[in-house]
């Protein structure tokens, strides 16, 4: 007995058949045996059904459909909706939400996609798609024809500066820090103005991580007493460091990085990048640059850590006990109590290792050896009075040393 098919599925196969044959830019019949088998019907069959559409629509009936143009009309709308998801994708990233964007950016923004999207497109999109509207395609062609304002002018001197200050500060700046390097380069910006153009430039500050725990537990009982109890203050260098250990995950295994920074200064007077978590490769190298390097007395310092074996190993206790420095550590699994070492690995990561791949032990190590160069020396830290660490602990011995030039004054 005959199969009766209907209306709808010998429609379906027709349309299935022009759909394949533009797709794979093949013949028709070759189309209709391939879409046939997937049917589970006769290939010949389904070309009669084929040649009856075909003398419907030489015949004018209304009831016959042009698949082929059909097919055509709902890929264009695919590829046409695609094209707009992508374009609000980077709107999105582009413009800050729910506010509709000054006319400045909104301009910024097509000049940089337009070659892209091209211009009705960006406008008609984002008018449809945005809650607050967009600039008309005739809105920035007007745009563009007025002679630049004061305030334009400005701005395009400006943002090259802004973004070249921006990347020699490792891409981390937000408006608060970008300001300040923008007046001591002689800029006169305020934060307002700056974080205008950090939006139509589209640049952003870096947000710091979660930092993990990276330092092994003691198997000995650590006996050293807490001499900072959460207060990381000092009147001074040298007279509280804090130190701590991070991973940096490459593709050639893990390679940890030590460092000690001086609570006074926020410094980092002490690191070490290697490839084995251990106390003589690794956390001590830290200490012992730290020493050899430091300015004056040791004789009031404290050293701080967390309770891992590094730093209550033997060797490492030892060279404390040679320098007279004191030994402090917080309780045990609150990273509260080594907060200032934390936050240095937190932002060591945000900063620098987030922002790419790694291969081993010689490119983080030679990365984090510049990046602690502008940590010391080009950073602007808030905490500081928007001054680098090495501002700080120069500023500090300069009054040490008026100090004692003005006691010998009074002596002699």
């Amino acid at each position: 007995m005959a199969r009766r098919y209907s209306k709808e599925f010998k429609e379906r196969a027709v349309r299935l058949t022009a759909e394949h044959q533009q797709v794979h830019s093949c013949k028709r019949w070759p189309a209709a045996e391939a879409v046939a088998l997937k049917l589970g019907i006769s290939p010949h069959t389904l070309m009669d059904w084929i040649r009856q559409d075909d003398t419907r629509a030489k015949n004018g009936d209304d009831t016959a459909v042009d698949y082929a143009e059909e097919n055509a009309r709902l890929r264009a709308e695919n590829i046409e909706l695609r094209r707009v998801n992508e374009l609000l994708k980077e709107a999105s990233a582009f413009f800050a939400s729910g506010t509709r964007p000054s006319s400045q950016e909104m301009i910024t923004f097509i000049d940089k996609y337009r070659d892209r999207f091209g211009v009705e497109f960006i406008c008609r999109s984002l008018a449809a798609n945005r809650q607050g509207g967009f600039i008309t395609s005739r809105g920035y062609r007007a745009f563009k024809r007025r002679i630049p304002s004061a305030r334009a002018l400005r701005d395009q001197e400006l943002i090259p500066v802004l973004k070249q200050v921006h990347k020699e500060n490792y891409s981390v700046y937000g408006a608060r820090k970008l300001v300040k390097a923008m007046q001591q380069a002689n800029y006169r910006v305020g934060r307002d103005q700056v974080a205008r153009l950090m939006r139509v430039a589209g640049l952003r500050g870096s947000n710091r991580g979660r930092s993990p725990v990276t330092t092994r537990p003691a198997k000995t009982v650590d006996v050293r007493p807490d001499l900072v109890n959460r207060c990381f203050k000092a009147a001074g260098p040298n007279r509280l460091w804090v130190a701590d250990i991070t991973y940096v995950r490459t593709v050639s295994g893990f390679v940890y990085t030590a460092f000690v920074t001086d609570v006074y200064s926020r410094k980092i007077v002490g690191w070490a990048t290697k490839r084995r978590l251990t106390t003589e490769a690794l956390p001590l190298e830290a200490l012992d640059q730290a020493i050899t390097t430091a300015r004056g007395s040791l004789g009031e310092l404290v050293h701080h850590s967390d309770h891992g074996s590094q730093y209550v190993s033997i060797a490492y206790h030892e060279r404390l006990v040679r320098e007279g420095i004191g030994a402090s550590t917080g309780s045990v699994g609150d990273s509260y109590d080594n907060a200032l070492a934390e936050s240095v690995n937190g932002l060591y990561k945000s900063e620098l290792i987030n922002l790419r791949k790694w291969q081993g032990v010689e490119d983080v190590e030679w990365e984090t050896l510049c990046w602690v160069h502008w940590w010391n020396s080009k950073r602007l830290h808030s905490s500081l009075g928007y001054s680098t660490p090495q501002e700080v602990e120069d500023r500090y011995w300069e009054a040490q040393e008026a100090e004692i030039a003005g006691r010998l004054v009074v002596t002699a």
